[in-house]
């Protein structure tokens, strides 16, 4: 890999402008916004393309979910999260020494000012991304993959039904589009439920992507033919010098004017060698359940209430997705996890499920206790950020991919950046 540098020993000028670090949607977006700018791109990661935490997002374009990942009721919470290993949010109890640091900022991130900043970010985020999405597929002739037709938060206990108008409240007050859908309305729309239903949310500026992977495939073959270079290996560290960033990896040292850091999860150790600033970035652990044999149940993704998973129908099949865990990035997974989305999903349907095939899935997806990204430049423009989008990593891939590029080309932080910068850590 030395070869694709003039500048490992960091004395002459690197023949790569932008070296970006992570194949995931997010890295693999950026890189093909940096390489339409005109800039020499290359592309590292340890796997192909979107076999990270892109493979088994939920495929859904959040846009509603403007709400931090956790609210004051937390800690009444704590314990059913340490005791129930099956529980919709989980902390890993021996996990609990490392996370308490992590889960104190997030505490301290409730507070009533600090919360309003987290809402305001991710709400700019959020109501940029369609569009960003449907400027980014349209450019590589990709808009099949997406599907723009809403999504539906469904509710089966009419005692929940203050809570659902509460949070239809709180939505709107934040300028989220939300349609309170009767039973009647939500069986026309998706017959295949189950009668039970007693009414729900309809978000109809959401959608949802058919094949996550694909996505990530699609942009990364598009990269390239804009003259993207895509390797594999493994960062393990790097150093700023006056000509750029050199990076040390498992298969030679690389360098390049500037790099871009969008590892997800595994973005701290190279964000403190590069910059000397320590994140508290933490993983909520993410699991799935693919069912191949489900392909025509549903319009739109649709999501429990009560029972807090949700269901988005894609190409390959129904995806059921949506349980949260804090077990670090070591703790090998808990797929009895992926297989309880199996019985949560029992009676919401008419007829039940075929799991015939069914595969699970867990990944990690990276989160800081503001529920905010880091999207931002440091050591003098020369490392570019861009990581800690929590589960929101698919519905902001696109819009972050056109901020990076704005920040790329200015060379100066825009004011719409101030939310996401890395000086508030």
């Amino acid at each position: 890999m030395t070869a694709l540098s003039l500048a490992a020993d960091g004395q002459t000028t690197p023949e790569v402008d932008m070296l970006v670090v992570g194949a995931g949607i997010i890295g693999v977006a950026c890189a093909l916004r940096l390489a339409r700018q005109g800039l020499r791109v290359h592309l590292i990661d340890a796997q192909a393309p979107g076999h990270g935490a892109s493979y088994g997002n939920a495929g859904h374009l959040a846009t509603e979910q403007v709400f931090p990942i956790a609210d004051a009721s937390l800690l009444r919470r704590l314990p059913g999260m340490l005791m129930d290993p099956l529980g919709p949010l989980r902390l890993d109890w021996r996990y609990l020494p490392r996370a308490l640091p992590w889960l104190s900022r997030l505490l301290w991130n409730l507070r009533p000012e600090p919360f309003r900043q987290t809402v305001a970010g991710l709400r700019a985020l959020n109501e940029r991304s369609l569009g960003a999405w449907q400027r980014l597929l349209g450019e590589i002739g990709q808009m099949t993959l997406l599907r723009l037709e809403g999504s539906l938060l469904m509710h089966e206990l009419v005692g929940a039904r203050p809570g659902v108008e509460d949070l239809q409240r709180r939505l709107r007050d934040q300028g989220v589009k939300v349609e309170p859908w009767t039973a009647t309305r939500i069986l026309q729309a998706a017959p295949a439920l189950a009668p039970t239903v007693a009414g729900g949310l309809f978000f109809p500026d959401t959608g949802h992507v058919l094949d996550p992977l694909r996505v990530v495939n699609e942009l990364a073959r598009a990269a390239q033919a804009c003259g993207a270079r895509i390797l594999r290996g493994r960062v393990s560290d790097g150093c700023v010098h006056p000509a750029g960033v050199t990076l040390n990896t498992d298969q030679g040292a690389l360098s390049a004017r500037r790099v871009l850091i969008a590892c997800g999860a595994h973005s701290a150790p190279l964000v403190r060698a590069l910059t000397g600033r320590s994140v508290p970035l933490d993983t909520e652990r993410g699991y799935h359940l693919m069912l191949p044999a489900e392909r025509n149940r549903l319009p739109f993704a649709v999501t429990s209430y009560e029972r807090k998973f949700i269901m988005t129908p894609m190409s390959g099949g129904l995806r059921l997705a949506g349980t949260v865990e804090f077990a670090g990035l070591k703790r090998p997974p808990t797929m009895r996890r992926a297989w309880q989305l199996q019985s949560l999903s029992q009676g919401l349907f008419r007829a039940p499920l075929n799991f015939d095939g069914a595969e699970p899935w867990m990944g990690f997806r990276p989160s800081l206790p503001d529920s905010l990204p880091v999207i931002d430049h440091a050591a003098d423009g020369k490392v570019l950020l861009a990581f800690g989008h929590q589960h929101l990593g698919l519905t902001q891939a696109a819009i972050t991919a056109e901020l990076i590029g704005e920040l790329a080309s200015s060379g100066t932080r825009p004011a719409v950046l101030e939310p996401y910068h890395l000086d508030r850590w």
